[in-house]
């Protein structure tokens, strides 16, 4: 069964998969004081052009969850959008390691702005009330859009001016990168960013995250937090020799262009069938559209993908980074085919 689930149901790049056979020869230290893990290490902080401190992690919510409760006391929240990942999908895994709360605010087609951050502030100061510490955003957003760099920018200074941070949840920020033409350090870096979930796994890699601090003295018992929540690998070269792969020759950009631009592909041709209302312009790889009730039963008998609403018939499809054409034209050809 071909699957548009989530870019997670992709395979392994070849070249990720060689890297860790690479890794797996001989002896080296543990608990990422091996020369691998060092190597990743500088390869990605010149990757961002700065002096950073890097934790890897396995998994997406580790690294948002670990990173996030790093800079947070237990009377502290986050403020996010209701569709953020921490909120959504992470089964309340920051407020139960934490000990902290979020607090989100309506999405505006998935973003949050400083005006939604405002109404938080009146509680600063009031011990009755959590104190809203740090701002969450993910790039690109669960529902397919992006901030631009001055809108990452406006928040950043807006988070600094009230004593607050800003995060960034980049699980696929390599589709980001590609599809607003900039680079990391334009982005994260040069924007005032202070910590980032780093994702590599949506995009070909096998597991593996990163947490990037941008201010070494606020990330300075990160590796407290990480050993605490179960995430100080012993053998942790072989997720830094994936990003050794990823960064290499630039795998992360042909990766990611290669699902964007299926993306791309895929919702101009859904765009020609009356009985397809595509929810957004397609900036990435992920799609949403309201598809006819028999349609989604008819498609779903061939391929995997989430509905995401039953009322309104939303359904949701991702490319990756392997997806080619012909799988897109077997989608199409069954709705051309259903009457």
């Amino acid at each position: 069964m071909k699957m548009f689930m989530s870019d997670n149901n992709s395979g392994v790049h070849s070249s990720i998969l060689e890297a860790i056979v690479k890794a797996n020869v001989g002896h080296d230290y543990a608990y990422g004081n091996d020369t691998t893990t060092k190597e990743a290490v500088e390869r990605i902080s010149q990757l961002f052009c700065k002096d950073i401190d890097v934790y890897f992690v396995t998994t997406g919510t580790a690294a948002n969850v670990i990173g996030l409760s790093g800079l947070l006391r237990p009377f502290e929240a986050v403020v996010c959008c209701d569709t953020a990942h921490i909120n959504v999908d992470e089964c309340g895994a920051l407020e139960k390691f934490s000990g902290s709360k979020i607090l989100y605010v309506p999405n505006r087609n998935g973003k949050i702005y400083k005006e939604d951050v405002k109404e938080f502030l009146h509680s600063l100061g009031d011990e009755h009330q959590s104190q809203p510490k740090i701002i969450s955003i993910s790039q690109t957003t669960e529902v397919g859009t992006l901030y631009s760099i001055e809108e990452i920018k406006d928040l950043a200074e807006f988070a600094h001016e009230n004593n607050m941070f800003l995060h960034m949840d980049g699980a696929r920020i390599a589709n980001a990168v590609v599809a607003l033409n900039t680079t990391f350090k334009e982005m994260i870096s040069d924007t005032g960013v202070d910590l980032l979930s780093f994702g590599g796994t949506k995009n070909g890699m096998m597991m593996g995250e990163a947490i990037i601090s941008f201010n070494k003295q606020l990330s300075s018992n990160f590796k407290f937090f990480r050993k605490q929540g179960m995430q100080l690998l012993s053998k942790m070269r072989f997720i830094s020799a994936q990003f050794i792969a990823y960064l290499e020759n630039d795998l992360w950009k042909e990766n990611a262009t290669n699902a964007n631009n299926m993306g791309k592909y895929f919702s101009e041709e859904l765009s020609k069938f009356p009985r397809i209302t595509l929810k957004n312009n397609v900036e990435t790889n992920m799609i949403f559209a309201h598809m006819e009730k028999d349609l989604i039963k008819r498609l779903q008998e061939k391929f995997d993908f989430y509905v995401l609403d039953d009322k309104t018939n939303l359904v949701r499809l991702v490319t990756s980074f392997d997806t080619t054409k012909e799988d897109i034209d077997e989608f199409i050809e069954v709705i051309r085919n259903t009457k």
